[in-house]
This record gives structure tokens, sequence and C-alpha cells, in this order.
């Protein structure tokens, strides 16, 4: 059996391709889909839940190197001829559906690898080659685009997919020919056709598909506006000094990888006296919980065992600010779902005429406030977590 196709049927590389590609499929598409269903209130779920996306995603890495190889492979080889090739409207819609089908090898986990890479934590891929990729930022933006592209040429996949395998039985049970034999390892007996002459209407049509399905998904509304922030916003509020600009950035540990996020909606009312000591001011901060972004378990975080943010849609601090020395305290409360916890924030300040800039970090436990108490251990879920505060203000 030859290495490289011939004129009557396709050599062994090309079919190794063909059936690796394919049963890589059929053990991704089912992990994807159990995986996304599965629940993870608990460490044992979401372990296991874990696991699953996982294999997922490095199998998706795995096809997606595979099929640029099978391109790559095939553009350097003679293609077998039609064995329908009179019938010339069922040759032409078989192309398209050969090149959706290839495309969607590509894009697919493509578009999966990059919103992996474009988020943080959870399910890391079991690969050396790292969870990053170059040029891709972390943002919950293009993450969630990504997602939804992914799901999109998902379904275009398996319907291509359906039709590849509806055709080839076609092919072998009712005209009775060698396409899928021919496919297969061993010698066929297909005869000696015309040669395939390939044409640009074929691709073209593919990627048309490929353009009207993620133009109607847009107009359909797949792709919302991500930057927006869930739930109405905070009102603004009366304040000596005005914070001009600054995060608030939280980072927790989720199956020993850190997870980092933010909240994009929060107010402080503030006054300090920079000439004093002692009690030098008071601060007042509130936060829209609904506004945190937490990498690829932002939605998991507002649920009834986290945040609850239906229930608890604001957290808030409120505390003096001490000054002794050079050093700078925000002594108070902090509430957030329902429980109340005395914190101490230290934080540097300097501060030139009307201008000030603090920044300061503080660990948490996220037991004090009742959150994840389905993961009573650090296995899936750290206890501590890391919250940085950035403040730019002037008076």
């Amino acid at each position: 059996m030859s290495v490289s196709n011939t004129p009557r049927s396709y050599g062994t590389v090309t079919k190794t391709f063909h059936w690796v590609t394919a049963g890589l499929i059929l053990v991704i598409a089912p992990l994807g889909i159990i995986a996304e269903r599965l629940p993870y209130a608990t460490d044992a779920e979401l372990a296991v839940k874990a696991q699953l996306f996982s294999a997922h995603k490095t199998l998706g890495v795995i096809v997606f190197a595979v099929a640029l190889a099978r391109i790559l492979w095939a553009l350097t080889q003679t293609k077998p001829g039609d064995l329908n090739h009179a019938h010339k409207v069922q040759s032409a819609l078989a192309a398209v559906a050969h090149w959706t089908l290839y495309i969607s090898l590509v894009a697919v986990p493509l578009t999966g690898w990059v919103h992996h890479a474009a988020t943080s934590g959870f399910a890391p891929l079991w690969l050396p080659i790292g969870q990053n990729l170059p040029f891709v930022p972390k943002s919950e933006s293009i993450a969630e685009t990504m997602a939804a592209l992914h799901w999109l040429f998902g379904k275009i996949m398996i319907a291509s997919i359906l039709l590849h395998i509806a055709g080839a039985l076609k092919h072998h049970f009712i005209d009775k020919d060698a396409t899928l034999r021919r496919m297969w390892f061993g010698k066929t007996d297909a005869p000696l056709m015309p040669a395939h002459r390939g044409s640009f209407a074929a691709p073209v049509g593919a990627a048309l598909i490929f353009a009207l399905a993620t133009g109607g998904a847009a107009t359909a509304g797949l792709f919302r506006d991500h930057d927006s922030v869930a739930g109405a916003a905070l009102a603004a509020v009366a304040s000596e000094w005005t914070v001009t600009e600054g995060q608030i950035a939280i980072s927790v540990t989720q199956l020993g990888s850190p997870v980092a996020g933010s909240f994009t909606d929060w107010t402080a009312a503030i006054s300090f006296d920079p000439t004093a000591t002692g009690v030098a001011g008071e601060v007042t901060t509130t936060i829209a919980i609904p506004s945190l972004t937490l990498g690829s378990v932002t939605s998991q975080a507002m649920g009834a065992d986290f945040f609850d943010s239906a229930t608890y849609p604001t957290a808030t601090f409120t505390g003096a600010i001490l000054a002794d020395a050079g050093r700078y305290t925000a002594d108070g409360v902090l509430t957030i779902k329902g429980a109340t916890v005395p914190v101490s924030f230290p934080f540097d300040l300097t501060v030139a005429d009307d201008k000030a800039e603090m920044s300061g970090t503080l660990t948490l436990d996220r037991r004090d406030f009742g959150i994840g108490a389905s993961m009573a251990d650090e296995s899936s879920l750290g206890f501590a977590v890391d919250v940085t505060l950035s403040v730019s203000a002037t008076r």
C-alpha cells in the first residue's frame, strides 16, 4: 500500500490522518457536552468537571495540530478522481461540505484555545506548552467572544460531519462504489477516474457558510456587549476626594492555579486631611458584586454558595483612616453576603497638592463571609482571597 496518494486511492498517511481525526472528534465532542452539563457545587463535583474539561481542551489542541498537518499534507498530494464526477451538482456540494469540515477542524479548536488563553483558572491544558498564547491578552471580552464562536463553529462542524457520514454511506450502500473503501486501509478495487480538478468555488462556498452563520449569530445577539456591567450601575456619591481612576482586584486559587479578576463598578466617599495624625478621615466604599469578572469562573462566583449576587448585590466597607508617622491604615468593617467582619487595611499613600495616590493589598478568608461553604478544604478553592486596591483621587 502506497504511503502517498495515487490517482486511484488515498495513501497510508492520508488515511491515518482521516481516522485519527475522526477518533479524536468522537472523544472530544462527548467530553465537552458532558463536562458542560456536570454540576460543580462541591469539591468532588468541581474536580471531575475540571478533569473532563482539561481532557477536552488538551485533545482539542491536538486536533488543531493534526488538522493543520492533514491540510498541509493534502496540499502536496494527488487527490483521487471523484467516483461520481458525472454528477456535477453532487460533486460540487460534496466539495463544499469537505471544505466546511476542513475549516471547522481548525476554527473550532482554535477558538477554544484562544478562549482558554484569554481567561484564567479552571481546567488547565495537560501539555508542556503553557496556558497562554502570544498576542492573546487576558480579557473577559475576548474570552466570551471566542466561547460564542467556539459554540457556533462546533455546530457547523457537527453538521458537516453528519453530511460527510451520510455521503459516505450513500456511496457505499446506494451507489455501491469504492468511495468509502478506498479511504480504509488495504487495497481497493477503485477504478481509475478522470483526474480531480480543484477550484476556488468550494473553499469560497465553505467560507461563505461561516461568514453567514457568524453574521446571523451576531444579529441574533450571540455576541452581546461583554463590557457592560450586569445590573444597574451604582449611583454617584458625594465625596471630599473624588476618585479619578482606580481598581479593586481580587485573586483566588482554584485547583492549584491563580485566578485573577476585578470589580468594574464601585464608589468611594472619602474625607481625609493629609496634615492630621491619628484619625485623619473616613471612607465608605460600596462595590457592585455583579460587576466582578473572575476568569472562567465568573458565573460560578455569582452563585448562591459564593457571592450570591442575586440576594446580596453589594458589598460595603466603612472605616476610619488612621495616620501614624507616614503609615496609613483603613480600620473598619467589611460586609459581604450579609456577614460583617472587622478589617484593618494598611496602605501606601502619597499626596502632592490636591492629588493623592494610594495602593494596598489585603488577604481575606472566604470562610469568614460564608463564601464557598460547600468547598470545605483548599483542594478545589483556596481559603485566602487577595484584595488589591489602587486609587488616584483629587480634592
